[in-house]
C-alpha cells in the first residue's frame, strides 16, 4: 500500500515522522460532527447540482455512467468573484524562510474552530494512475462550495474497486496520506487575500478564504509532486506525448511551461493523424529516475475554455465549468459562453475522453524535453547539447504571466519573469530539482530543446511553426544552424524566422537576457539558504563573454 492513514498504537505519536503539528490540526478537523463524507461521484453531483450558485445546464456529459455519474447528468457551471485565478502571495511553506510553525497552526486552529457550526463535506481520491505511482488524498471544505468537491472528483482519481486494488497492490512509501481542508469562506485579518498553508513533509495543506478550484488541484498536486520527489521521480509540471513506430525507438516528449504557453496545444496535437501518438498527461505527471517511465497524476484535463466556442467540438468534453457566463441557444438550451468574454481564465474539468490516445503510464523512456519559453530574443527552436546548460535554461524557464494567475499588486502581467522549471508550486529546494533534471540529460543522454511560442522580435510564432518542428525532430529532418556562435546551443533552420546573428543590437539583446538568467540565480543565492551549483551562473556567463567577443 502506498500511503498511510492508519496505524498501530505503538507508531502514534511525536516519535512517528508522519505526524506533525499542522497534521494533527487538519487530520483531526476531517473527524468532527460537523464533517459528511461524500463516498462517490454520483453523490457529489446531487450535491453540487442543488448548490446555491449552480448552474445546472442542457448539456448532457459525455459518457456520464462510465464517469459515475448518473445518467441523465448535465454539464454544471459554477463562478466565483473578482478572482478568477491562483494567488501564488497567499502560500506560506513551512520551512521556508519567515514562515513560523507555531504562528501558522495557530491561525489554522481559528479557523478550524471558528467553522465548527458550519457543515463540511469530504471526499477521497486516488492522485497517481498505477502502481508504480499512486497515493491517497483527503478534502474537507465547507458544504456551499460541493461544486468544487464535484470537481475535485472529477479531476483525480475517484476510488473504485479497481483502483482501490491498484493501490492495494502498489509500491508502499513511508508517507501519510494527503490531507486538504479548504474553507473559501474564512478570512484571517492579517491575510485579506486568502492565506495557504503547506506542510510538505507531513502531505498536508489549508486553503482559506480563497474559492478558485485550481487552489484545490494545484495544493493537492504541490503534495503529490513532493512525495514523488522524495521517493525517486522527478516531478512535472507539463506535458507528455510519444511517438511510437515499427522500426525505430520510440520518441517521448516532456513539454514545460506555464498555463497558456502552448503546453497543452503542443500535448494533445494530432499531427495530421501521421503518427502512432500516445498523451500522458498535460498538465501532471512524474518520471521515474531509474529507468524514464511516466506516470501521469490525473484521469482528467483542468482546460481553458477561451479558445472552445459552443460550436467546437472540445465542449462535448466538459464535466464542470468555472467563470464562464451562460445564456439560452435557439433551442431555448441553457448552453456556455465561453472565449473569456465574462471574465478571464475560464476553467472546465475536461474528461479523459478528449484524448482517444490517452495512456496513464508510459513505458517508454522518455528521450527529449522542451522548455517552452516566451522571450522575444530566441527564434522559434533552439537546440541545447550540454547537460548543464539544458538544465540551467530549465532553472532559468524565461516565460510570462498568464491568465491563470491573480496577480496582487503593482504587477506586469506583460514583463519576462523566471518560473524554474515551469513549476511554481515545488515545496523542495530548486537545487534538488536542477540536479534531478540534470542527471536525466547526463544519465539517460535526454535531447533538450528550447520553444519559444510567443514572439520572436515583433513576429509571432503560430503553433503551426512550433509543430511542424516537432515533426521535424521526430524524422529526423531537421537542419541546425550554430546560434550566434555559441557553445552548446544551435538553432532550426527556418525560412519564416532567419536570425540575423550579425546584429549588435541583436546580440546585446541576447546578451541581455541571459544577464537576467543570470542576476535571477545570483538572487537566489542570496534569498535562500539553498544553494545553486556555481556551474550554472559559469556556463551563462561563458555564454555572455563569447557574444562580446565574437
Amino acid at each position: 500500500m502506498s500511503t498511510q492513514n492508519s496505524y498501530p498504537l505503538a507508531d502514534i505519536g511525536r516519535h512517528n515522522p508522519i505526524f506533525s503539528q499542522i497534521r494533527s490540526t487538519v487530520e483531526t478537523a476531517f473527524y468532527a460532527n460537523n464533517m459528511t463524507h461524500v463516498p462517490n461521484v454520483a453523490t457529489a453531483y446531487e450535491l453540487a447540482v442543488n448548490g446555491p450558485g449552480t448552474v445546472k445546464t442542457d448539456l448532457p456529459i459525455y459518457r456520464a455512467t462510465d464517469l459515475g455519474l448518473p445518467a441523465d447528468a448535465k454539464m454544471l457551471v459554477e463562478n466565483t468573484g473578482k478572482v478568477v485565478g491562483r494567488t501564488a502571495q497567499a502560500r506560506r511553506i513551512l520551512g521556508t524562510a519567515g514562515v513560523d510553525e507555531a504562528d501558522m497552526a495557530g491561525r489554522l486552529r481559528q479557523a478550524i474552530y471558528k467553522a465548527q457550526n458550519e457543515h463540511f463535506i469530504k471526499t477521497d481520491v486516488f492522485v497517481g494512475l498505477d502502481n508504480d505511482f499512486i497515493v491517497r488524498a483527503h478534502l474537507a471544505i465547507q458544504n456551499n462550495y460541493a461544486n468544487n468537491l464535484l470537481s475535485y472528483l472529477l479531476n483525480f482519481q475517484p476510488i473504485t474497486k479497481q483502483y482501490q486494488d491498484m493501490f492495494d497492490h502498489s509500491t508502499a512509501y513511508p508517507e501519510g496520506d494527503i490531507y486538504i481542508y479548504a474553507d473559501p469562506t474564512y478570512h484571517d485579518p492579517d491575510y485579506p487575500d486568502g492565506l495557504a498553508i503547506f506542510d510538505p513533509e507531513h502531505n498536508v495543506a489549508a486553503i482559506l478564504g480563497m474559492p478558485y478550484f485550481g487552489e484545490l488541484k494545484k495544493s493537492t498536486l504541490t503534495l503529490a509532486w513532493s512525495i514523488a520527489h522524495r521517493h525517486g521521480y522527478v516531478a512535472c509540471h507539463g506535458g507528455l506525448k510519444a511517438f511510437h513506430f515499427a522500426d525505430k525507438q520510440d520518441q517521448v516528449f516532456a513539454m514545460f511551461g506555464l498555463s497558456g504557453s502552448g503546453k497543452s496545444t503542443l500535448t494533445h496535437a494530432k499531427h495530421g493523424y501521421k503518427y502512432d501518438i500516445t498523451v500522458l498527461h498535460d498538465d501532471a505527471f512524474v518520471i521515474n529516475r531509474q529507468n524514464g517511465s511516466s506516470v501521469a497524476l490525473e484521469p482528467s484535463y483542468f482546460d481553458k475554455t477561451n479558445d472552445y466556442p459552443m460550436a467546437s467540438k472540445e465542449p462535448k468534453y466538459f464535466m464542470t465549468i468555472q467563470n464562464v457566463g451562460v445564456t439560452l441557444d435557439d433551442h431555448g438550451r441553457k448552453v456556455l459562453v465561453t472565449e473569456d468574454l465574462r471574465n478571464g481564465n475560464g476553467r472546465t474539468i475536461k474528461s479523459r475522453y478528449a484524448s482517444t490516445n490517452r495512456v496513464d503510464k508510459e513505458e517508454a523512456p522518455i528521450n527529449a524535453i522542451f522548455w517552452i519559453m516566451k522571450d522575444d530574443c530566441l527564434p522559434p527552436v533552439i537546440k541545447v547539447d550540454d547537460p548543464t546548460l539544458a538544465a540551467t535554461f530549465g532553472a532559468t524557464l524565461a516565460t510570462k504571466r498568464s491568465s491563470a494567475e491573480n496577480l496582487i499588486g503593482n504587477v506586469d502581467r506583460n514583463a519576462l519573469v523566471i518560473e524554474p522549471f515551469a513549476n511554481p508550486f515545488r515545496v523542495y529546494p530548486l537545487s534538488e530539482d536542477y540536479h534531478d533534471f540534470k542527471a536525466l540529460f547526463e544519465e539517460r543522454h535526454l535531447d533538450c530543446y528550447l520553444l519559444n511560442t510567443g514572439y520572436f522580435g515583433d513576429k509571432k510564432v503560430p503553433k503551426e511553426i512550433t509543430l511542424g518542428a516537432l515533426e521535424a525532430i521526430v524524422n529526423g529532418t531537421t537542419e541546425w544552424e550554430s546560434f550566434a556562435g555559441l557553445d552548446h546551443l544551435q538553432n532550426l533552420k527556418l525560412a519564416d524566422f532567419p536570425v540575423d546573428y550579425d546584429n549588435p543590437d541583436y546580440r546585446d539583446l541576447v546578451a541581455t537576457r541571459l544577464e537576467i538568467r543570470s542576476n535571477f540565480i545570483d538572487h537566489y543565492q542570496h534569498t535562500h539558504n539553498d544553494r545553486l551549483p556555481h556551474e550554472t551562473s559559469d556556463v551563462l556567463f561563458k555564454l555572455q563573454q563569447q557574444l562580446k567577443r565574437n
